[in-house]
């Protein structure tokens, strides 16, 4: 499902692709009789007609066992003929560039471009087979056995809020709403911080290293400063209110929290 195409890089193996496909969905079978007749019937590759050049692409064609690592391969190749035309156009623009088109401008394009080519080039998405999917299930249930508090997710450090969600799970978007000032910003805070704060790594074969409590946090704000949030964070966790930490309005007590 996820080989396009335009992932190949001869228009005429896009032809016959896009052909077999279209054959395929129509529920007839897909070989060089039926392909050729969808194709010019004079057009050449090198000395071979195209009835010549499908039966050659068939007598050499490998076994279909390894299909889709194939078609990976393929599609890996296609995203790098696209990185290496982003370059090149970023390389030639940055020499020759036109006056309508400040540097920043050719900065947020190529974000752009390399941003929609990171959301199109991925293949791990579509249809899963079923027993993929209880392999999956299994293996999360693996995990919430051995995991502290026998969660499948992260746990977010609030047992009431584990209990009903039973962790922050990797396939979930978690939106927190609510009015001005009911304290969205501070559950957020709270829950990044006993996450960052309870994490314990593993290392695995391979030698990378793998969550088994807690992880690593990313948190981004467009509201807050770095040091506004940090300053939120130091508070929840001293009991020093933020205001007195702003204006320096603390004792010794105080003080020796904020540093402990």
């Amino acid at each position: 499902d996820f080989l396009k195409p335009i992932h190949l890089y001869e228009p005429l193996h896009r032809k016959i692709f896009e052909v077999a496909g279209d054959i395929i969905r129509m529920g007839k079978i897909a070989n060089p009789v039926t392909i050729k007749t969808f194709l010019k019937a004079d057009e050449k590759v090198g000395d071979m007609t195209v009835a010549q050049y499908l039966a050659s692409l068939v007598s050499n064609a490998v076994t279909v066992i390894n299909a889709e690592d194939y078609g990976r391969a393929i599609y890996d190749l296609a995203l790098r003929r696209a990185l290496i035309t982003i370059g090149e156009d970023v390389v030639n623009i940055a020499y020759d560039a036109p006056l309508d088109m400040p540097p920043q401008s050719q900065i947020e394009d190529t974000e752009r471009r390399l941003f929609e080519l990171a959301e199109n080039g991925r293949y791990d998405g579509g249809f899963q087979s079923f027993n993929d999917a209880v392999a999956l299930a299994i293996d999360m249930a693996a995990v919430a056995k051995e995991r502290d508090g026998g969660l499948s997710g992260i746990s977010t450090g609030i047992h009431s809020l584990d209990a009903k969600m039973g962790g922050l799970q990797r396939s979930d978007l978690i939106i927190l709403a609510g009015r001005p000032g009911m304290g969205k910003t501070s559950l957020a805070t709270n829950i990044a911080y006993n996450i960052a704060a309870a994490y314990e790594g593993e290392v695995q074969p391979d030698g990378s290293m793998k969550a088994k409590n807690g992880g690593v946090v990313g948190f981004y704000s467009l509201e807050m400063s770095s040091e506004q949030l940090a300053t939120r964070i130091i508070s929840e966790q001293t009991e020093v209110s933020s205001s007195k930490i702003r204006r320096g309005d603390i004792n010794d007590a105080d003080f020796e929290k904020l540093v402990a």
